[in-house]
């Protein structure tokens, strides 16, 4: 598995929080129905389904680094039709033919290191007029859980991009966009003990932490990890963008 790669499947069984950050999202994105709209990080689909049923009459861009994640989209929305399937990498420039009305996006941009070459590449698919609405890890993200990660391990360290407000906004205005509305939000997020927060470790959060150990070492490093948490919870922040691409 490469390192834009994921395990799909897990994580569509078990990506209950970001899809529900989704659904808190796409509720920020006004939409007539229309639109063609790009899902910049699509997943394994769960939050593009929602985003599909809110353009009955548009089509969505679904878009991801991953081919398992795509692979696994497929499955959910392939007959569903109206989708467009890239597989791409946010940071560089994106193999979209033509604009399209509104970018979406949520847990994708903290994965992309450029965020000066993330906003420059969605400012050129997007229509002059056109909507950013996202929702990505933010400044303090998950510091119980590194703090675990340096308690069982002090030479692996976290290598996600968790910005402020401040910084995104003025890469955001830089990029093209204005109306830029940026904030943080905590998010705790319980989960229950044991397994499921060994796994949802393993597969989302420590990714990058555990990729080259055999899997029964992948597990045992963030049931370790797990076991120096305060408490069952992964203590979320979430950095919120509200913007639009310039009137040409």
């Amino acid at each position: 598995m490469s390192r834009d790669d994921w395990d799909a499947a897990t994580y569509d069984r078990i990506a209950d929080p970001q899809t529900r950050w989704g659904a808190e999202v796409l509720d920020r994105l006004e939409l007539a129905g229309n639109e063609r709209v790009l899902d910049a990080g699509c997943g394994s689909g769960r939050v593009t389904e929602l985003l599909l049923a809110r353009v009955p009459r548009g089509s969505v861009v679904a878009l991801d680094a991953s081919p398992s994640m795509l692979e696994e989209a497929r499955k959910r929305l392939g007959r569903k039709g109206r989708v467009e399937f890239v597989e791409a990498d946010l940071g560089r420039p994106l193999p979209i033919d033509g604009p399209v009305d509104a970018v979406f996006s949520t847990a994708t941009f903290h994965w992309i290191d450029d965020h000066e070459a993330l906003f420059r590449n969605l400012a050129a698919v997007v229509r002059p007029g056109g909507r950013l609405v996202a929702q990505c890890g933010g400044s303090g993200n998950l510091a119980s859980v590194w703090e675990a990660v340096r308690a069982v391990d002090p030479t692996r360290s976290t290598t996600k991009r968790f910005e402020g407000p401040d910084d995104t906004a003025r890469r955001l205005q830089a990029a093209g966009f204005v109306e830029v509305l940026v904030w943080l939000t905590d998010a705790p997020t319980p989960l229950e003990p044991g397994e499921p927060l060994e796994t949802f470790l393993a597969t989302v959060t420590l990714r990058h932490h555990v990729e080259g150990l055999p899997p029964d070492e992948r597990l045992a490093f963030a049931r370790a990890v797990a076991a120096n948490l305060p408490r069952p919870e992964l203590d979320y922040v979430r950095l919120n963008i509200l913007a639009a691409r310039a009137p040409a």
